[in-house]
């Protein structure tokens, strides 16, 4: 008898397949004499759309709402029902005895794996595989402690849970406000508190009033001393400096504390994304795709989608054969002084009470080949790298002398940092000697005093960076009772490591949000969706509370039908709330150009990459490309350039101002290499990421998010 093993995606079931000796390639699956691998291609059975249930959901009609069907159904989605009828095949074979659910360690590779066996004939028992990373030792170490399926049952029903209420809050939100207000407009548990977050800060902003502040300095020997500071009354300065004018400094004070300073911590996706955004301005969105390469492509990281910054015990023995793999890279001599060392776990990265799921993002064993990787996949392994290689050396030690002097009867106060040994510094950095300052207590000195000038300034927009960073502490942001920031705190913030940079990307797309140099703002569209959407939806308090009941499901404490009722429940509330309104909405972006397939007055939109011309019917759904960015760079100064049009005569251009034709392009093209453009480089340039089968792609291909 034979076990199927189900991955989540081909490239896992290929390595999955070599490990275990799954020879025989067949169509959409791969066996031998004790095992048959397959795949899914992310989710292949999904939830129904409405219309599923009942012919009349096709039009969206107010009076309809809310669509709360009895028994919720789930359906193969349609452009992979081929490989989900041949995975239902090899798990109904009657020489299988067995299935190994080998989807993504987590919820929603839970999900994925359940909604398929959910429609297939026969109970066959069920193992499941648990491993953090595609390495042929982590599978083969995998396979040697598959744990019972049974007791993944609470993560099912609870990831179950969530797929069922997102699309009972989200499709009956969504065609409420669109109906009611004609428009295209689209509200979450996620993405409304997200979009209200990026509304507070710039409130903040705009509502902020500078203040000028004054201060004194003291120069003795060369060395700046600091005085009164953020002292907003400049007369009270200028009376203190005219007070102190020529009077001697007295030393009273010399001290030198030698002080360690130790490295981040190991990253989780999440703070990947930050840096990844601050060193290199790469979306959330980018990181992720990235990392996601990373992990199934090249196996040179971990899995990716983790909240933990941890690593557990049983990893310890790894950690030379990590280091060992990146002898490659730009970390070579350290990597080579590191190998002569004993490596020990500490407690600043080893704590298995802090790991749930997945451990902290870092190397695998397989050393890594740089000339192999894109660019932007060299700069996010080599971040992965640095921080991996930092919490294994040293802690930078310094130090850390302070100088205070009193003129008349004010303090002034020098410090001055002396690196002593740097530590996990040294892999940016190189030592260089600084001299300690040369003041002894009793010293008596000629100062110069200095008045010095600033001003108040506004907190800074966010970036997507600490957007992201946002969204896991939004208590940080929202003014929230004690009980629902410990809630948060304990859940993680809104969204989940795997979805922020979906809900970012979602708030581009509904034109929510636009980024300027990388300063977010809400538009106009925007502002009137948080005027018009529930405020039950604009708070993370309801996150909060999914999360907090959706983590009690999962280990059993909590009934899911439960839940779901509440959903219903609240639900009805939300809608009949939007029928009550009053509220209107009002177009900023009509423009005269005709629809058409309506005629109509099409709106511009603008997304993140893209310009674009939509009809403003939701129901007709016309779209022309007036503008987007590409993936092409600017000859001169290296930017992405923007396509206007299409054909040869497309406009390419560039904000520092060159500009070509798409027939230039070619022709420029062609004298660096023999013959036209390939389709190749036209695909690199102008390709736009496709995303996989998630649960809610076909249900809400009727909504325009």
């Amino acid at each position: 008898m034979k076990s199927v093993v189900l991955a989540e995606k081909p490239s896992v079931a290929r390595d999955i397949a070599r490990v275990l000796g799954c020879n025989q390639k067949k169509e959409g699956y791969m066996e031998n004499n004790r095992y048959i691998v397959t795949w899914a291609l992310g989710h292949l059975v999904t939830n129904a759309d409405p219309e599923q249930y009942d012919n009349k959901y096709k039009t969206w009609d107010l009076n309809e709402l809310p669509i709360l069907p009895k028994y919720m159904k789930t359906v193969v989605i349609g452009k992979t029902r081929k490989q989900f009828n041949t995975v239902k095949h090899q798990i109904e074979r009657s020489d299988v005895n067995e299935i190994i659910i080998a989807t993504d360690a987590g919820r929603e590779g839970e999900l994925v794996a359940r909604l398929i066996l959910e429609k297939c004939k026969g109970e066959k028992p069920v193992k499941r595989l648990w491993i953090s990373s595609v390495t042929d030792k982590a599978i083969k170490d995998g396979f040697n402690q598959l744990k019972d399926g049974r007791q993944y049952q609470g993560l099912y029903d609870a990831a179950l849970a969530r797929s069922e209420a997102d699309w009972i809050v989200g499709i009956n939100a969504t065609r409420a406000l669109t109906t009611k207000y004609d428009a295209q407009l689209s509200t979450g548990r996620v993405q409304t508190p997200t979009l209200q977050m990026v509304k507070l800060r710039q409130d903040e902003i705009n509502q902020f009033k500078a203040r000028k502040y004054y201060g004194l300095e003291a120069v003795i020997n060369g060395t700046k001393f600091s005085g009164p500071n953020q002292i907003f009354d400049e007369r009270q300065i200028h009376e203190l400096q005219k007070k102190l004018q020529g009077l001697e400094a007295v030393v009273n004070a010399v001290d030198s504390q030698e002080k360690k300073k130790y490295p981040d911590k190991l990253y989780d996706l999440t703070s990947l994304q930050q840096e990844a955004y601050k060193r290199y301005k790469y979306s959330a969105k980018e990181t992720l795709s990235t990392m996601q390469n990373l992990y199934e492509s090249h196996k040179l990281v971990t899995y990716p989608r983790t909240d933990a910054n941890y690593l557990t015990e049983d990893m310890v023995p790894t950690l030379r054969d990590r280091v060992a793999a990146l002898s490659g890279t730009q970390f070579r001599p350290v990597v080579v002084e590191l190998i002569k060392t004993q490596m020990k776990g500490s407690k600043h990265f080893i704590d298995d009470s802090k790991v749930s799921d997945h451990h902290a993002i870092v190397p695998t064993e397989v050393k890594a080949r740089p000339d192999d990787l894109t660019l932007r996949e060299r700069h996010i392994y080599e971040l992965i790298a640095e921080r991996f290689l930092s919490v294994l050396l040293k802690p930078y030690r310094y130090e850390l002398q302070t100088v205070k002097v009193t003129i008349g009867d004010t303090v002034f106060t020098a410090k001055h940092e002396r690196p002593v040994e740097l530590g996990f510094k040294a892999l940016y950095e190189q030592l260089t000697e600084r001299a300690a300052l040369a003041f002894k207590k009793g010293d008596r000195l000629n100062a110069k005093l200095t008045k010095t000038y600033g001003e108040t300034t506004p907190p800074p927009y966010f970036n997507e960076g600490t957007l992201l960073k946002a969204m896991e502490n939004p208590a940080a942001i929202f003014k929230l009772d004690k009980e629902s920031r410990s809630t948060l705190k304990e859940t993680g913030g809104i969204g989940t490591v795997a979805t922020r940079a979906d809900i970012i990307e979602k708030l581009y797309n509904l034109n929510a949000i636009e980024s300027s140099d990388g300063k977010l703002r809400v538009t106009n569209k925007g502002k009137q969706l948080l005027e018009l959407a529930p405020a039950e939806l604009k708070s993370p308090e309801l996150t909060a509370e999914w999360e907090h009941k959706l983590t009690l499901i999962e280990r059993g404490k909590y009934n899911r039908k439960a839940f779901i009722g509440e959903m219903r429940t609240f639900t009805e509330q939300l809608i009949q709330g939007i029928k009550d309104s009053e509220d209107k909405f009002k177009h900023d972006n009509l423009t005269s150009t005709e629809c058409p397939t309506c005629g109509k007055f099409m709106l511009e939109i603008k997304t993140k990459n893209t310009k674009m011309l939509v009809c403003q019917d939701p129901q007709c759904k016309t779209k022309k490309n007036v503008q987007r960015k590409t993936n092409a760079r600017c000859p001169n100064c290296k930017k992405k350039l923007t396509l206007h049009g299409k054909g040869p005569k497309a406009m390419y251009s560039c904000t520092c101002g060159f500009h070509e034709t798409q027939e230039q392009m070619d022709k420029r093209f062609s004298s660096k290499k023999t013959g036209k453009v390939s389709r190749n480089d036209i695909k690199k340039y102008t390709q736009k990421e496709e995303p996989v089968n998630n649960p809610f792609a076909d249900a809400l291909k009727g909504l325009k998010l």
